[in-house]
């Protein structure tokens, strides 16, 4: 028994407003990226700057101050999936959807006027704005997850959910384009001065400041259309209960859309419902939650938390992984190590990310999530396997293109499975009261990953040259990639047998899936009821 305004919305053609929000969406995610990803040659540049030369090598961040940069960041997205998810519940989807971009937009430009010159000074609030950054990017997960779902179809759901993600493939690409023109840039302008690889701190300081501030225009661009969707009729209908603005909300904004074509509610149910009370509201994590929706909420988070682990662990420190391939030394300029640091980021967005997020979106709504994410674990795990087994004995000392292909394979299936649907599932199981709560929740956990995959990264990949300059030794590359390896093993045998699959079905199908208590009826019988005597005044 469902509204004929949902029953409207799963059944809508494709159409302009899709795409459109597609865009709109989109540009959060494409900015979060940007931001996130960026920082690997910024903390290249900022170690040239701010840290002495030491036996004969650059000056390089330590990584205790590199992984505070990068933490920083990922607390505060933590705390924003969990604050505005809760919001978006609680007051709207869209009342929430501008603040949370407009935080990204004011942090990412405010990062590039960090205080001061000094070493401390200026990292102590470069921190303390990509922390504010954080929250703003932490805020547009479920948000724009939960957006996207309630306005699609359900025959093409999956892939409209993975087209909004799929723009931090195109992020990731731009935040390497701008590095690399403005490090090109500037190289040639110091060349042009005799400055050659000596630079002045002052031109190297202001290079870095200049990549992250440009990271504000994408967002910026769409603030205006962020702020004048209206809000998702699952919102309206089902928490706000007021069916008759879903129908003029959807009217607007999707052409065609014509609630008439679809049967009247069924009179012998609607009686039943009317003539006994619908049964009392549960809240989040409360029993009834529990039994109804505790198994998926931890699959999601789980499994978000198990993929976020491996992938943000190679994915901001990939420094770490390609200096063999592009050594450093004093003859190689700051501006010169930060653009194959660019350029490398580059070739694995283009060849492996953003082909993957393309491979999800054609194949999510035909082969479907479970699937998809089981594979993608298994495969990711499999190449991880395969760069560990010989990595002291060959890869460590051979440069050559089998370790590339291996470590862009672990991007693909990354993105073609887990880092893709762990962002749709989420979206897709839950009432919608709790739809932007549950997937901050898991969006949450997957950060939690993030964070323990980033920063013990640094400590698990210590190299002999890195102990020997003072820092304390880790337990190797190998080990650290046979630890994400199985890690992803654990997370493909969660999925195979925790997580639903959701192709193809409704949204208020989906969240009723394994519960055996059908729809929640007391939010859809409250709505129908509302529905019925109102649509009968018209």
């Amino acid at each position: 028994m469902a509204l004929k305004v949902l029953t409207a919305l799963d059944n809508a053609k494709t159409q302009y407003y899709h795409f459109k929000a597609i865009m709109i969406a989109g540009m959060g995610l494409f900015t979060d990226s940007y931001n996130l990803f960026c920082i690997a040659p910024v903390m290249d540049l900022t170690g040239r700057i701010y840290y002495e030369p030491k036996d004969g090598k650059p000056g390089t961040t330590p990584p205790g101050v590199a992984s505070v940069v990068v933490g920083v960041a990922l607390v505060g997205t933590v705390i924003g999936q969990l604050v505005f998810g809760v919001l978006g519940d609680r007051i709207g989807r869209r009342r929430v959807y501008g603040l949370s971009l407009l935080l990204i937009v004011a942090s990412s430009f405010t990062s590039g006027f960090s205080i001061c010159r000094t070493r401390r000074c200026v990292l102590t609030s470069l921190c303390f704005f990509r922390f504010v950054l954080g929250i703003g990017i932490g805020g547009d997960y479920p948000l724009s997850a939960t957006i996207m779902s309630e306005f699609a179809n359900k025959r093409t759901r999956g892939s409209f959910i993975a087209a909004v993600f799929s723009m931090q493939g195109f992020g990731i690409l731009a935040s390497s384009a701008v590095t690399m023109a403005v490090t090109a840039a500037f190289n040639k302008a110091t060349d042009k001065d005799d400055i050659g690889p000596l630079l002045t701190p002052e031109i190297a300081d202001l290079a870095w400041r200049i990549i992250l501030m440009i990271g504000v225009l994408p967002a910026a661009l769409t603030f205006y259309w962020r702020i004048a969707m209206p809000e998702t009729a699952r919102f309206t209908a089902l928490v706000e209960q007021d069916v008759m603005k879903a129908n003029a909300d959807m009217g607007k904004v999707l052409a065609d859309f014509d609630l008439h074509k679809f049967a009247d509610v069924d009179t012998e149910s609607l009686q039943r419902a009317s003539s006994s009370p619908p049964p009392p509201r549960y809240g989040l994590l409360s029993r009834a939650f529990i039994a109804r929706h505790g198994r998926h909420l931890f699959a999601c988070a789980a499994a978000w938390f198990l993929v976020d682990i491996p992938y943000y662990s190679s994915t901001l420190f990939q420094s770490q992984i390609y200096h063999p391939f592009f050594p450093r030394s004093e003859r190689v300029n700051a501006f010169e190590d930060a653009y194959n640091i660019a350029k490398f980021q580059a070739i694995i967005a283009a060849t492996s990310t953003i082909p993957g997020y393309f491979a999800t979106v054609y194949f999510i709504d035909r082969v479907g999530r479970r699937k998809i994410q089981t594979a993608g674990f298994f495969f990711m795990g499999l190449f991880l396997f395969a760069l560990a087994a010989p990595y002291n004995r060959y890869w460590k000392h051979h440069t050559n293109a089998g370790f590339i292909v291996l470590y862009a394979l672990t991007f693909f299936f990354s993105n073609f499975g887990p880092n893709t649907t762990t962002f749709i599932v989420p979206a897709e199981l839950f009432p919608a009261r709790f739809r932007s709560t549950c997937h901050g929740i898991s969006g949450a956990a997957g950060k939690v990953g993030a964070l323990i995959g980033a920063v013990g990264f640094l400590w698990a990949s210590r190299n002999r040259e890195e102990v020997a300059r003072g820092w304390k030794p880790g337990i190797g590359m190998m080990n650290a990639l046979i630890i994400l390896g199985g890690v992803c093993m654990v997370g493909a045998a969660l999925t195979y047998l925790l997580t639903p699959e959701t192709k193809m079905r409704s949204l208020e199908e989906n969240e009723s899936e394994g519960s055996g208590k059908g729809v929640d009826y007391d939010e859809m019988v409250n709505g129908v009821l509302m529905e019925n005597s109102r649509l009968s005044c018209t």
